[in-house]
Parts: C-alpha cells; structure tokens; sequence
C-alpha cells in the first residue's frame, strides 16, 4: 500500500450541496478502488495563480489516503470528466 494526496479545486460558482456532493464523489471513487481515507483538509475558497475555465477563484482540498498502486490511474480517470472540478493533481507521498 502507497500513501498518495489528491488535490482537488472545485468550481468557485458551487452551491453548498454540491461542493458536498462533490467531494463525497471523490472520496467514493476512492474507497471503491480500495484506497483508505487518512485525511480531508478543507482550505475553503482561494484566489488562483491564473484564470482556469474563467474562474479566477476555486474550493481547494487535499485529501491524503492509502491505496495499491493501480488505484491513482482509476481515480484520474474519474474525477478528470467531472464538471464540478476545474483543477486535480493526485502525488505519490515518499515514506
């Protein structure tokens, strides 16, 4: 089991319920691939460094947690063609 972080910027336009809604998707794509949430850390809504589909803002979350090495290609593939996402990077943590 690796330890991975996925960051993830959600549209700034959401409304309450479906930034919820969204991130319970990820972490739902997460578990089903076998991967075990440790941590979801909340940074709330920030200014981006540039203008990504013409929002100048974004939510941002940083979700750490365990899975095998199949699981990262699995979850990419997912939570690129959501809507809701403007921005993902998912990182392999070192020991």
């Amino acid at each position: 089991m690796n330890k991975y972080e996925l960051s993830v910027v959600l549209a700034p336009n959401l409304e309450e319920e479906a930034k919820t809604a969204a991130l319970e998707t990820v972490k739902e794509y997460i578990t089903r691939f076998g991967g075990e949430i440790e941590n979801v850390d909340e940074w709330g809504k920030r200014k981006l460094a540039y203008e990504i589909k013409k929002f100048s803002e974004g939510f941002y979350y940083f979700i750490t947690f365990t899975a095998d090495a199949t699981a990262p290609t699995e979850i990419e593939s997912r939570v690129r063609i959501m809507d809701s996402v403007i921005r993902y990077l998912l990182v392999k943590q070192e020991a």
